[in-house]
């Protein structure tokens, strides 16, 4: 399947005027060529590209080879069974009344001379590096065309052209392109430029390829996952039957000082080598999906996570991740992200000492190959023990006590608007507990707690499996680590492997006014 893109290019302006004046003489070598193949089919001869071509070498002596053979394959693309008039019709009638004069007359004469003259085209070929007159190049980072004005000078442009969405063949074609370069594999693309309003238009036409998929997750999957904060990329390798191989991190830190350009030169960069990763290991990529990634929002406190996101955009990325795969025939299985960080924080990162990244990637991978992550045994005692969670709840009262005296003290309005953020989650976490509580409170004695195996007892009772996460996450988190999100998970390693909770539960003492507060080093 043949697709063509259309792009723009920005020129310095001694360059513009260069391809200009190249523009007027291929435009008028196809003038030559479609009226010379008018009279050739008239006169029935079999070979009209020979007398064509030679016929444009004395006209055009210092056009080179290349760009008369376009000219002429342009020509064929014109009706010769019907009047054409270069520059459209509908202008030159227009341009013939005589009743147009001052602005508005030489308004469609320009329009009329850039259609007329403003051409370039160049036809691709594997063996030319794609396309030897008109050709994509990388300059310092960023993609430029390389345009052959002749006796091997040459001009570049910056090319100026962002994906319109996820299926965008934009992304694919830089994703041949950039592959091309690296093993130094050619194909074929044509490129024509149009010169419209004063500014130069692009449009490049090659064959889209429908490679076989290889690499699928019957032997396991790379899966990734892309964390803001640091900006980074965790990265675990899983094995069919679940168990985690190998992982391994990449920051992304020196992304953020790139400009555009060279970001997405180097975002392609770093997709391929993930690719050729999973290809190495020979299996499938597992990512996010991330049609509903979240975003900060203005006012809540958190500009610099805001600013990291719109600096580097993880959708865009993972766009081109795909369809480098899609070239290079390994299967990409998107999976939904719900609580995979909170599973991964809270299961993997304490059991097996990761960091919390790679355990959230490491659930992705288990997602994919179809593993659905089940509450640790260990973890429902805490639910269902009243006595931590009074002391849980206890725990969020004094921090709600803390923030609402630092907002009161806050002058800063967006330092206040943190400490608001956190209020509010404060505010829901004791809600929460606050509820389950509750629900302990009506069961029948012989019950085995709002998470055991009567489910239907309590109205939290009936939270689904990954609300319960959610649950768990407030209950031990802050209240045991005293952070929402720390890094070091490691402090609940003995109650989540070993299940000594009656060992933690016995270090809590009584609070003052009721209640338990945990004893130092716990």
């Amino acid at each position: 399947m043949f697709v063509s893109l259309q792009f723009k290019l920005e020129l310095k302006k001694e360059d513009k005027e260069k391809l200009i004046k190249l523009m007027r003489k291929q435009s008028s070598a196809i003038r030559v060529a479609y009226n010379m193949l008018k009279e050739l089919e008239k006169e029935k001869i079999k070979n009209p590209h020979a007398q064509i071509y030679q016929r444009l070498r004395q006209l055009f002596p210092d056009l080179p080879t290349k760009y008369i053979d376009s000219a002429i394959y342009k020509a064929k693309q014109y009706p010769t069974d019907k009047p054409v008039v270069f520059g459209g019709k509908r202008l030159f009638e227009k341009l013939c009344k005589n009743h147009l004069s001052g602005k508005t007359r030489e308004k469609l004469k320009k329009q009329w001379r850039e259609l007329r003259q403003g051409t370039l085209v160049s036809i691709g070929s594997k063996s030319d590096r794609g396309n030897r007159l008109i050709r994509f190049e990388d300059l310092n980072g960023q993609l430029h065309l390389r345009i052959t004005t002749g006796n091997r000078e040459f001009i570049y442009a910056k090319v100026l052209r962002e994906p319109s969405n996820s299926k965008d063949k934009w992304i694919t074609f830089m994703a041949m392109l950039l592959e091309s370069w690296r093993i130094q594999s050619y194909f074929p693309y044509t490129v024509e430029l149009k010169l419209r309003d004063g500014e130069v238009y692009g449009g490049v036409s090659f064959e889209l390829p429908t490679p076989e998929v290889k690499y699928t997750k019957e032997n396991g999957v790379i899966a990734i996952d892309t964390n803001a904060s640091p900006i980074h990329l965790a990265i675990a390798e899983v094995l069919k039957t679940g168990e985690l191989l190998s992982y391994k991190t990449i920051s992304l830190h020196h992304f953020l000082e790139l400009s555009q350009n060279s970001k997405d030169h180097q975002e392609w960069i770093l997709a391929h080598q993930i690719v050729d990763l999973a290809i190495e290991k020979g299996k499938a990529i597992a990512v996010e999906n991330l049609k509903k990634l979240k975003k900060g929002m203005r006012g809540d406190g958190k500009a610099e996570l805001r600013r990291r996101l719109h600096r580097w955009n993880a959708k865009k990325f993972l766009q081109k991740l795909k369809r480098v795969a899609m070239l290079k025939g390994v299967e990409v299985i998107e999976v939904n992200p719900a609580y995979t960080s909170i599973i991964g924080m809270l299961k993997y990162a304490p059991q097996l000492s990761i960091d919390k990244d790679i355990a959230g990637a490491y659930v992705i991978g288990r997602r994919a190959l179809g593993f659905n992550e089940d509450m640790p045994e260990n973890y429902e005692k805490p639910l269902k023990d009243k006595v931590y969670l009074e002391f849980a709840l206890k725990r969020y009262e004094e921090r709600e006590k803390e923030l609402r005296e630092l907002i009161e003290k806050e002058t800063n309005e967006y330092k206040r608007n943190a400490l608001e953020s956190e209020l509010n989650n404060v505010q829901n976490a004791k809600k929460l507990l606050t509820d389950i509580l509750q629900s302990l409170q009506s069961e029948p004695s012989g019950c085995e707690g709002a998470y055991g195996r009567n489910p239907e007892q309590g109205r939290v009772a009936k939270t689904t499996l990954q609300g319960v996460w959610q649950v768990l996450k407030v209950a031990l988190l802050f209240p045991i680590l005293g952070k929402v999100l720390p890094r070091d998970l490691s402090p609940l390693k003995p109650v989540l492997v070993e299940g000594v909770w009656d060992r933690v539960r016995s270090r809590l003492v009584p609070f003052e006014a009721g209640g338990t507060v945990p004893i130092r080093d716990f």
